[in-house]
């Protein structure tokens, strides 16, 4: 694993260091990871969702090969974020990424503006379409259609945590009359950032959806920005507000500066879903990149 380059970094001032890991049972604790991530200083911790990996032939990672062990074994993220939200006091805290088709919006709202709440409004939710189409299945979810599902229940949730009681009409079962439904988040709504692959599919959700794009692995961001504002634009959305967070980022030379010229405010750098000394020596190793 590239673990960076130490020495003067140029971007420090303008960029702000997250995290990622597949927390497991067999990984180091939510608790002791967000204490030591708080301590070097690191800007947040997000964390990806699958309830299950089922055991088929027919379904590879969409990197190629097979599905590596910890995505079968993943915590539930907003138990875990819920953990590090308890023992520290500035980390930010998201998913990358929340699938959520696969959830009860109703629920999901509740558990997010809590969430977003006791943490004094540190969440931030990443939400993506998700790749493996038998998890999606066992779920109920049609896979031709999960886009679509995603913007509607997310619409429903934003109803849930409107500053007045609003009804949402879904369109794929999931309908909620006007309610008190308390706590709220924060600052009205969590921040949300779209994961997926670049496409106008995707930059157009983006522009309606979202406060910006969750790219996983940050790459072609020098030919896509361009049309992600193009469409954020298009849409009526101040330019200024869009964000771009490169996300499971392994650091190189030169890579960071290159996102910071991008003008992306925000990094989320990828560890390995391993025990507590092997992820600490790789945040010591990635600690040099922190402002």
């Amino acid at each position: 694993m590239p673990l960076g380059i130490r020495g003067p970094s140029p971007y420090r001032a303008l960029m702000r260091i997250s995290t990622t890991i597949f927390l497991t049972d067999e990984t180091i604790t939510p608790v002791r990871l967000a204490r030591e991530l708080e301590a070097r200083g690191f800007a947040g911790l997000y964390l990806p969702e699958h309830t299950h990996i089922p055991l088929s032939p027919d379904t590879e990672h969409p990197a190629g090969g097979p599905i590596a062990r910890e995505y079968g074994r993943t915590l539930d993220p907003f138990v875990a974020l819920g953990q590090a939200a308890a023992v520290t006091e500035r980390l930010g805290l998201g998913t990358g990424v929340t699938l959520l088709a696969q959830h009860d919006p109703i629920a999901l709202a509740k558990r997010i503006a809590t969430l977003d709440h006791l943490s004094g409004g540190r969440f931030t939710l990443g939400l993506g379409y998700g790749w493996n189409r038998e998890e999606a299945a066992d779920h109920g979810v049609a896979w031709g259609s999960r886009r679509e599902l995603v913007r509607d229940r997310l619409a429903l949730m934003r109803a849930l945590w409107a500053p007045e009681p609003t009804a949402y009409e879904g369109a794929f079962g999931h309908s909620v009359r006007a309610s008190e439904a308390w706590p709220k988040p924060v600052g009205g709504a969590p921040r949300v950032l779209l994961g997926g692959a670049a496409g106008p599919k995707l930059f157009a959700a983006v522009a309606e959806q979202a406060d910006g794009w969750l790219p996983i692995g940050g790459r072609g961001l020098t030919e896509n920005l361009p049309v992600l504002r193009r469409a954020w634009e298009e849409a009526g959305r101040d330019p200024k507000a869009l964000q771009v967070v490169p996300y499971a980022v392994l650091p190189n030379p030169g890579k960071l500066a290159h996102y910071a010229e991008l003008g992306c405010e925000e990094v989320v750098l990828q560890l390995p879903p391993a025990g507590a000394d092997e992820v600490l020596r790789v945040l010591d190793a990635y600690a040099v990149h922190l402002p």
